[in-house]
């Protein structure tokens, strides 16, 4: 039987700025993957949450987050609609049972989700509720849990914190999380901005040079049993 992944994701687009290199090299080896993405999206943008009034926006966005996660071959994606960053107005337990039930559906064996420093809030209440989802009791199905940084946003902080201590060679698999990240044109920029084409390709290839590798993703490991 294979492993399988699943990713936890506040916003759309977090996937794949922080791990859809490494999924998709996986699911190129037999893994099945999943995404979960917890946020609406967008409806930060205004003075007020205005849902109603950004009902096609949001229904584009739900486009996208299926084309994206599609080109790599993302088996199904759970999408929530928790108001968009502004995860701290919510209660934390409300978040933590649509992960346990996400994880009871598909019994994960390993999980990418946020850096736990993260500048963004809805960032650091996934971490916190990922955790408390998979605590780990004799029956938890999940054995590898790692954290990924999203460009402008784990860099944005300071005092800067994240220390990787688990990279992925995604040199073979590069393209397809570019690709994958062309089906966000709402969410992409221009370059300079972290999160742009040539942006994400730069850190990949700044994360390479750390470990002798053309093009990486890094994480910092939070839990491994073996």
């Amino acid at each position: 039987m294979s492993k399988k992944i699943l990713i936890v994701a506040a916003h759309p687009d977090d996937e794949v700025l922080g791990c859809f290199g490494s999924v998709a090299k996986l699911i190129k080896e037999g893994y099945e993957a999943y995404t979960l993405i917890l946020g609406e999206g967008k409806t930060s943008r205004d003075k007020t949450r205005q849902v109603y009034t950004k009902k096609d926006e949001i229904k584009e966005l739900n486009v996208e987050i299926q084309k994206a996660n599609d080109i790599i071959g993302i088996k199904k994606v759970f999408i929530e609609s928790f108001p968009d960053n502004r995860f701290d107005s919510v209660d934390l337990i409300d978040i933590i049972k649509v992960i346990s039930k996400v994880k009871e559906e598909i019994k994960p064996d390993i999980i990418f989700t946020h850096y736990e420093h993260d500048l963004n809030i809805d960032h650091q209440i996934t971490y916190k509720a990922v955790i408390t989802a998979t605590r780990p009791m004799s029956d938890e199905c999940v054995k590898e849990i790692y954290s990924f940084e999203v460009l402008s946003s784990t860099e944005w902080n300071y005092p800067l914190s994240f220390s990787p201590d688990t990279f992925f060679d995604i040199t073979s698999t590069i393209d397809l999380k570019i690709e994958a990240m062309k089906e966000y044109r709402s969410e992409l920029c221009e370059y300079p901005h972290p999160r742009s084409l040539e942006g994400i390709y730069l850190n990949s290839k700044y994360q390479g040079m750390r470990v002798g590798k053309k093009n990486v993703e890094a994480f910092k490991t939070i839990r491994v049993i073996k």
